[in-house]
């Protein structure tokens, strides 16, 4: 077999593995809850590849029944802090915890209004930042990037990306969102001529 096809297939083993040891627990029940009972807005956010799988979080959320949006943590501190209410629950994206601008965000976020906003964190390392100001950990395990220098974000934001659609597909479910209710938002592209179908 080809090296680059066999090194192809290790690093697919390894992200699945990594998807299949995500270590899930009574916190994505919790997250779950939070969504459905949430008054506001679902905000998603972070910081490179991190925000990257926090903005399909959001357009999935969106798309079947949970109206979300993407703030990005840098923008936050000019002025887009005030896309916030009251009611809105923060879903933060960080493997490491530690993110500046994201720890940053959070706390400025929660000097807005005269209560603390919900704050759910996807994030990794055992001991940071983020599980200290959060509500709700969802935990994506000790993963260890397949990039070979063990630093750009792999393995770890594709478990984020896992996690997230097994997020949104619960919600999804427990809401009953039908074939209609996705039609009514999606009339583009393919998806969208499967509605004569």
């Amino acid at each position: 077999m080809d090296r680059k096809i066999q090194r192809a297939k290790e690093i697919l083993k390894a992200e699945s593995d990594a998807i299949l040891n995500i270590p899930l627990d009574d916190n994505l029940e919790k997250a779950v809850e939070a969504i459905l009972t949430c008054r506001g807005k679902i905000v998603t956010s972070g910081m490179g590849k991190a925000g990257i799988i926090a903005q399909k979080l959001s357009s999935t959320l969106s798309s079947t029944g949970t109206p979300s949006f993407f703030l990005h943590p840098g923008e936050a501190q000019h002025g887009d802090l005030g896309m916030l209410s009251p009611d809105d629950v923060i879903i933060a994206f960080s493997h490491s915890g530690k993110t500046r601008e994201i720890l940053e965000m959070v706390a400025l976020a929660n000097r807005l209004f005269d209560h603390r906003l919900r704050i759910i964190a996807v994030t990794s390392h055992p001991e940071n930042d983020l599980k200290k100001v959060s509500d709700i950990i969802l935990n994506i395990g000790d993963v260890k990037e397949v990039c070979p220098l063990n630093l750009a974000p792999t393995t770890s934001t594709t478990t984020m990306l896992a996690l997230s659609d097994a997020l949104s597909i619960l919600v999804m479910e427990e809401k009953g969102f039908t074939r209609e209710e996705f039609f009514k938002r999606h009339h583009g592209g393919y998806l969208g001529q499967l509605k004569n179908k």
